[in-house]
């Protein structure tokens, strides 16, 4: 863990409101940072920041001027975990509904430059800052249905390898961790609340839950600094590809 002199390293979560995002704030504040949890709905950040000694603060990832105060309130910092994105519809790319695609895009590609560019200067002021992005399987893989998501996906894994190379030599590491499977509100929010939608997407099998990819954020944060984890990927063991999932009858 980066060394600091007079108190804890800080680490920011973005979209730390729940699932992957607050599964790793809880994680990270028990290794030993202070937690600056980012999300938009603040009245469950501010629950989950006194749970683990952290602090809660408005973000919203679309949004400059929401970014630009965030980052004003965190002049230091040694881990940055850009969790904030997701998914919107199933929809055919022949049927794509282009609002969806775009706010897909502005949250999990534009919002991760967004947040990365606000705090760059505080993460190579710590002399040893980490850059996690959360991504996808979705980042290199392709299933119908998934289109909008899918490109969005892979923007941020060519995003996270261009930053990898322009950042060599500088103090800083960049990990993006892709993630298959992970029940959380993640296909809730996809389907627009259904359900019935939501549970036959992991219906006859076992997924990932958010602290396996929480345990992995922790696990990339705390290597010595001279370790970079290029990229994790992590899939539940009944699934194989994007595509490729053992269900029981």
């Amino acid at each position: 863990m980066p060394e600091s002199p007079s108190a804890r390293p800080v680490a920011v979560v973005t979209g730390a409101s729940g699932g992957i995002g607050e599964a790793s704030a809880r994680r990270l504040a028990a290794a030993g940072y202070e937690v600056v949890l980012g999300a938009r709905r603040v009245d469950r950040l501010e629950a989950i920041a006194a749970d683990i000694d952290g602090r809660a603060i408005a973000l919203d990832v679309t949004d400059d001027a929401s970014v630009d105060a965030f980052a004003a309130q965190v002049p230091t910092l040694d881990v940055l975990v850009n969790n904030a994105g997701g998914a919107l519809g199933a929809d055919p790319v022949l049927d794509a509904d282009l609002d969806g695609w775009r706010t897909m895009y502005e949250t999990n590609v534009l919002g991760t430059v967004r947040v990365t560019k606000a705090l760059i200067g505080a993460l190579e002021a710590s002399g040893s800052g980490t850059i996690i992005n959360v991504g996808s399987i979705a980042g290199f893989e392709i299933y119908p249905g998934g289109g909008g998501y899918i490109a969005a996906k892979h923007g941020v894994w060519t995003t996270t390898r261009t930053l990898r190379l322009e950042l060599l030599g500088r103090p800083i590491r960049v990990t993006e961790i892709q993630p298959g499977m992970v029940e959380t509100d993640f296909a809730r929010v996809r389907f627009d609340g259904d359900e019935e939608k939501a549970a036959a997407v992991y219906a006859g099998m076992t997924p990932l839950v958010a602290d396996d990819v929480a345990d992995l954020v922790a696990f990339v944060a705390t290597r010595p600094e001279h370790v970079n984890l290029d990229s994790i990927v992590v899939r539940p063991r009944d699934q194989a590809t994007g595509r490729d999932v053992h269900r029981t009858a």
